[in-house]
């Protein structure tokens, strides 16, 4: 009886340390199991509100902003207390200072700190302080991936960057809008290239939540990115892909290219060297165009990243970003 109640208790324990096992086993498998993104390749319209106002350009002479230390690229965040909502929001503002001093609140390479500046009558009877601000910015980019799991889409593979200051714009918020391209600028040696679309204003294909140096990311307002199927997450590798953009009004095609270079150790979004090799997309664009940012590159069935910069001088050779440092700034793990 001992014998058998023995075997009997082996094989229960046998029983459990293969059921363990078995588990074990899976959920390695699911740990390993890489994020599956729609590639996605087409053009959307983009808009994005700062918080608080940029100072692009100080005007000539011995003006109030100059005189308090105000510097090109600061960000107004408050006056007098009260936080800028848009520009016109800080000429208001200005004008209830009646000339008195005012205590504007800046942020400065990433610091905080107070300047007092004592706004001025103009020729039209306004008071500034003689800073040209903006408080948004408009244009055309390519969606990179959309993540059918959460909703996130990711677009441009790079940030949205004040066109004077060439800063990133301080982000409050934004949408990306239909848009279909209408004409291509060729690019040449010397002279960057750049699609030309129409922006459907009537509605947003999604809301943004993030402004940051590896791409702009949102949530789709409905199931608007997934007419292809998903594919995994991969890790890019020298040699040939493809990318998915949109060139010629609301289609998306693939197009040949040549991962010439991998540069792991890259921070700035030039995390691999591309040099265009379709004859059809060189063709259209003569290369990599303004406006094809964050184009999706395939290789090997997987999505390894998107299109960033266009080498000026050679439009069929730029730069891109792996997937997965677009994926961490937009907040989702890529496996």
């Amino acid at each position: 009886m001992y014998e058998s109640g023995n075997k009997a208790r082996r094989w229960l324990w046998g029983g459990a340390g293969a059921l363990l096992a078995l588990l074990l086993l899976s959920t390695a498998a699911m740990a390993v199991t890489p994020r599956t993104l729609v590639p996605v390749g087409h053009t959307v319209g983009v808009k994005l509100f700062s918080r608080g106002v940029v100072v692009v350009k100080l005007t000539d002479g011995g003006t109030p902003a100059r005189s308090c230390g105000l510097r090109t690229g600061d960000v107004i965040l408050t006056c007098n207390g009260d936080a800028v909502a848009s520009s016109e929001h800080f000429q208001s503002l200005l004008q209830k200072s009646g000339g008195d001093e005012t205590n504007l609140q800046i942020r400065r390479n990433g610091g905080s700190m107070t300047l007092s500046v004592e706004p001025e009558r103009n020729d039209q009877g306004l008071y500034c302080i003689g800073a040209w601000i903006r408080d948004s910015m408009a244009g055309i980019g390519t969606v990179t991936f959309y993540d059918p799991e959460s909703g996130v889409f990711g677009a441009l593979g790079h940030g949205v960057a004040d066109a004077d200051t060439a800063q990133l714009m301080p982000f409050s918020n934004g949408a990306v809008l239909p848009s279909t391209v209408k004409a291509v600028k060729r690019g040449e040696p010397g002279s960057a290239g750049e699609l030309r679309g129409d922006f459907d204003t009537a509605r947003d294909l999604g809301t943004l939540y993030a402004n940051t140096g590896a791409g702009i990311f949102g949530r789709a307002e409905e199931d608007c990115f997934s007419a292809a199927g998903a594919l995994p997450v991969g890790e890019a590798q020298t040699g040939p892909a493809q990318i998915l953009a949109n060139v010629q009004g609301d289609k998306v095609a693939a197009y040949d290219i040549e991962i010439l270079k991998t540069l792991p150790h890259s921070t700035d979004g030039r995390d691999m060297v591309l040099s265009v090799t379709d004859p059809d997309l060189i063709a259209v664009t003569g290369g990599i165009v303004q406006g094809m940012s964050g184009s999706p590159i395939i290789q090997n069935g997987q999505i390894v990243g998107a299109v960033t910069h266009v080498l000026v001088n050679q439009p069929e050779k730029g730069y891109g970003i792996f997937i997965e440092n677009m994926l961490s700034a937009a907040g989702l793990d890529h496996e």
